[in-house]
């Protein structure tokens, strides 16, 4: 990614008029409950974005956040590296999957083209010394700046940034290489889209069964614990047509759900509504 290039993404941005538009096992933290009927909340605050783009949507988070883009009335534009994930994703009304990598630019961007929105949940692939966590990240970011996506949802992992102390510290020894390399992501976002409407979420462990319903949100940088993929994606929709999450960092963990050591602490749950 160039300079020259994320200058000129900023600049779209302001010229769009846009401005107002894993493995961590911890605490597991009391909370202050959240609003239930969590599929109504996301039809009603996904609804606006008629087309969303969503990176790492053939598997685990990113293709559960189809299926509730699906549930919401939003269009979904995947891209995807192999063609059976692309046969079975373009087999599903609603669904427009794409075969690119999203280590090339030129792809993300062709694919994200006629969207209003952009998800991405990129992480684990690796392209020689290149993550995707970052270099696919940033080439997302870097595209809806230039095409002037009004929204940006990034998905990241608690021990990222102002959360590094959180994760415990032989996690984020192991992790310490891809987590750098989704904060380097973070960094793009928060620098050059100082105007726009994106959120970063920061997952806790994640795990595959099915939604508990009672995961949360909160801006405690020290929050810890585990969440279900299910849930993540929920929360990501969630967040997608809630303004009061815009320009936010938030973690993602899910109280009700056992960690290796619990804790007292109170988390307090961030308000979407």
């Amino acid at each position: 990614m160039t300079l020259n290039r994320l200058l000129f993404a900023a600049a779209i941005s302001l010229i769009s008029g846009t401005t107002q538009c894993s493995a961590f096992t911890g605490s597991l933290l009391a909370f202050s409950p959240r609003v239930s009927n969590q599929f109504s909340t996301m039809q009603m605050m996904a609804g606006s974005h008629k087309k969303v783009f969503v990176a790492g949507g053939s598997r685990g988070v990113g293709r559960h956040v189809i299926d509730r883009l699906l549930e919401s009335g939003s269009e979904v534009v995947a891209l995807v590296r192999d063609d059976d994930a692309m046969a079975s994703l373009n087999a599903i009304e609603g669904v427009t999957a794409m075969k690119g990598d999203a280590f090339d630019y030129k792809s993300v961007e062709g694919a994200m083209d006629g969207c209003d929105a952009a998800i991405t949940t990129l992480g684990g692939a690796a392209d020689g010394d290149k993550k995707v966590d970052y270099t696919g990240n940033s080439n997302v970011i870097e595209a809806a700046g230039i095409l002037g996506v009004t929204r940006v949802v990034l998905v990241t992992s608690i021990g990222c940034g102002s959360s590094k102390d959180a994760a415990p510290p032989t996690v984020f020894e192991v992790l310490k290489d891809t987590l750098a390399a989704k904060e380097k992501a973070e960094n793009i976002l928060i620098k050059y889209y100082t105007n726009m409407n994106w959120t970063i979420i920061r997952p806790g462990g994640l795990k595959s069964e099915p939604a508990t319903g009672k995961a949360i949100l909160t801006e405690d940088t020290m929050a810890i614990g585990s969440i279900h993929r299910e849930d993540v994606a929920n929360l990501v929709v969630e967040v997608l047509g809630s303004a009061k999450t815009e320009r936010k960092v938030l973690s993602a963990l899910d109280p009700s759900v056992t960690s290796a050591a619990n804790a007292e602490d109170t988390v307090e749950a961030f308000a979407l509504a």
